[in-house]
């Protein structure tokens, strides 16, 4: 039986590390409400552009909440988000892409689902077929090409979303859960390309709830509780030594309320 929860010190000053290379995140006070309560609290974050970064929490810290309003798919109620120093805009979003926990696909084949994304970028039909197929390869489903995307098992769906995501080629890369449920050999899949497209620049901010996911992955941590920052640090110093009671309880298996 998990250990009963513990009563946590009051929630502290964000303590953010020492950014040593010009910030390409930042937000400033982001809150964000649904009917007066607050899902994300004042919140204070600075990214360096290099380190994969891992979101993680308890369930109701506000992680897939703050995913969304860094992607902008909602505003937020107060404070404010910038990228290289410049406010979120809608050129901003158009370098970025996003995978959710459940994949939302069109009713169309596999490849017609490549195909749509790649539509958005210019370039020749044939470079466009080649990326497509390189894609799907990557991805284990180049002999599910002409099959409707809908008939995918879970995790070939999950694999699908990313080679979309990927299509667009983004310098931003959001992935909210995307290997929950799934079965090993598909999450092991989509870790493998997380690694590869964060290795060729691409600037990955990534929600788990899998400590182990975490451990391989991760570079940066960034841990929430109640909607606030409590961590924001190298991943070998947060899984050896959370600084916060939460953090540490979280890791522990103990249930965190």
């Amino acid at each position: 039986m998990p250990e009963l929860a513990r009563k946590y010190e009051p929630i502290a000053d964000n303590v953010i590390p020492l950014v040593r290379e010009p910030a390409w995140l930042t937000t400033q006070g982001l809150t964000y409400e649904v009917d007066g309560k607050r899902l994300i609290d004042d919140l204070d974050l600075s990214l360096g552009a290099k380190a994969l970064t891992v979101v993680m929490g308890p369930n109701g810290a506000g992680k897939s909440v703050l995913l969304r309003l860094l992607h902008g798919l909602i505003a937020p109620s107060a404070g404010s988000i910038s990228w290289d120093g410049a406010p979120m805009s809608e050129k901003a979003r158009q370098s970025q892409a996003m995978v959710f926990q459940r994949p939302v696909l069109l009713r169309r084949n596999v490849a017609a689902n490549i195909d749509f994304a790649l539509s958005l970028k210019r370039g020749h039909a044939k470079e466009r077929a080649a990326r497509r197929d390189a894609l799907l390869e990557r991805v284990g489903l180049a002999d599910r090409a002409r099959q409707p995307a809908r008939m995918l098992s879970g995790g070939e769906q999950q694999r699908l979303a990313l080679a979309r995501a990927l299509a667009v080629e983004p310098e931003i890369f959001f992935l909210d859960e995307p290997t929950a449920s799934l079965d090993p050999a598909s999450a092991l899949m989509i870790e493998e390309v997380i690694a590869e497209v964060q290795a060729q620049g691409v600037r990955v901010i990534m929600v788990t709830h899998d400590i182990g996911q975490a451990r391989r992955l991760a570079e940066t941590v960034v841990f929430l509780h109640r909607g606030r920052l409590r961590e924001c640090t190298p991943a070998d110093l947060f899984f050896e030594a959370p600084k916060c009671s939460a953090a540490q309880d979280y890791l522990d298996g103990r249930i965190v309320l």
